[in-house]
């Protein structure tokens, strides 16, 4: 018998992947470039106007986040935004004369924005599930549709505010507590829950499972309809939120409100390292995407390095990245 022993084998560290701290490294670099690039880039004024501004697209993108784990896709937010900012601003100046300036027409306001955000959600889900149309077909659809009305409603125009509503209303945006504006707000308890119920609840497995494969997960007592319909409606319900944050900051909604705000919602899920194919999500890696791109638009704006009207331009080239990383990711792993 030998007497060599065998020596133990040495302890390996799992070090955190690509997917988890390349984010988080991208969004270093780029307050880095941008403290770099103007003085006035880390004010406490420039930080809280990124973050406001980048509040509406946030709240939209965790409701996002959602969708795409359980396999589903949405282009129809931004017009759907568009439409309920519309809709709100209607049935706000109508009730005007008989309800008078006060709480109690702001509060019809943000019913109506909620009700018309849950009616949509629910409307493009049962299309999607009950129907089985294609996810892509119905939103594609139902952003034409919702862009068409708020267009007819404004006559081509804009729909504006009452000025005394506007005047009333404008606290929603721009005031808060201790210097945190009202919207920074609601987006930090958006993702709190959001983070909550996607790694926590039962709902948030049933959503990873619905879209890494429905049929094993049906066969696992998944409700995959369900699932997805409880997704839309949520995101529909969330895009009532963020426009109910974003009426007041100007007052009006015009056939242009809401443009672009489905690619930087998809754009920010995507570059938080949720699955385009559904299967996997994180809510807190779309927070992360969200300040990624509205830190881009903010250094353009700050900065003549490039035109500001590139932005959509380099968030399309943002999402390709993304997704062309993902599948190296993939294939390494295979």
């Amino acid at each position: 018998m030998s007497d060599a022993t065998t020596s133990p084998s040495p302890t390996r560290i799992k070090l955190p992947s690509m997917a988890v701290i390349g984010p988080v490294l991208a969004l270093i670099v780029l307050v880095a470039i941008g403290a770099m690039m103007n003085s006035n880039f880390l004010s406490a004024a420039n930080i809280t106007n990124v973050l406001a501004r980048s509040a509406f697209i946030g709240i939209i993108a965790v409701g996002m986040t959602f969708v795409i784990t359980s396999g589903g896709l949405d282009l129809s937010v931004g017009s759907m935004a568009a439409f309920i900012a519309g809709l709100m601003i209607l049935v706000m100046n109508a009730a005007l004369p008989s309800l008078g300036v006060g709480i109690p027409i702001i509060l019809l306001g943000m019913a109506v924005a909620l009700i018309a955000g849950l009616a949509a959600g629910l409307l493009n889900g049962f299309l999607i599930t009950a129907l089985g149309i294609e996810a892509f077909i119905v939103t594609l659809g139902s952003m034409g549709i919702y862009r068409s009305l708020v267009t007819w409603l404004a006559d081509g125009g804009t729909l504006s505010l009452d000025f005394s509503l506007r005047t009333f209303y404008r606290p929603v945006y721009f005031d808060g507590i201790l210097g945190v504006s009202w919207p920074i707000i609601v987006f930090a308890v958006v993702v709190i829950v959001g983070q909550i119920i996607m790694s926590r609840s039962v709902f948030g497995r049933h959503c990873a499972a619905t879209g890494s494969n429905e049929h094993v997960a049906h066969y696992s007592n998944v409700n995959v309809n369900r699932t997805r319909l409880i997704t839309y409606a949520a995101l529909g319900i969330l895009v009532g939120i963020a426009t109910i944050m974003y009426v007041p900051r100007l007052g009006s909604a015009s056939s242009s409100t809401g443009v672009l705000w489905e690619l930087e919602a998809i754009a920010a899920v995507i570059i938080g390292g949720t699955v385009l194919k559904g299967g996997f999500g994180r809510v807190w890696g779309t927070v992360i995407g969200v300040l990624i791109l509205s830190l881009i638009d903010n250094i353009l704006n700050l900065t003549d390095f490039v035109s500001p009207y590139l932005n959509g331009a380099i968030q399309g080239i943002i999402i390709i990245l993304a997704v062309i990383l993902q599948r190296e990711s993939k294939t390494a792993k295979s």
